[in-house]
């Protein structure tokens, strides 16, 4: 058998370059498919979520205490938390249960003594 010439050679290799090419752009498309899933799901998730709550009681360790009003978009809100209404809250405040001093929701209730 005589040796493959140049040419023979080189429609091997491009053979051999495109079949694993292929292969590649399968498993890529792959990881597409999985993540554009995954960004779908996420996106169905915020739209399910319900809103938050207005207004949030903070309550204590025995939950009988109340520790602050916060309002509903309050970044140092505790774990131990209710959500309330309003009028809720407005009553919180007026039970002397402090204000939260990040979120001041007195100052957003209108309550300031």
């Amino acid at each position: 058998m005589s040796e493959p010439s140049r040419l023979e050679l080189l429609h091997f290799t491009r053979r051999v370059v495109v079949q694993q090419a292929t292969a590649a752009l399968r498993q890529i498309d792959g990881w597409i498919a999985v993540e554009e899933r995954r960004e779908a799901e996420r996106r169905r998730g915020e739209e399910r979520r319900p809103p938050p709550p207005e207004w949030w009681i903070e309550r204590g360790l025995n939950r009988g205490n109340l520790v602050a009003v916060h309002r509903g978009d309050c970044w140092d809100v505790g774990k131990r938390r209710v959500p309330a209404t309003r009028e809720q809250a407005v009553d919180a405040l007026r039970q002397q249960v402090p204000a939260c001093s990040v979120c001041r929701p007195d100052s957003a209730l209108g309550f300031l003594e």
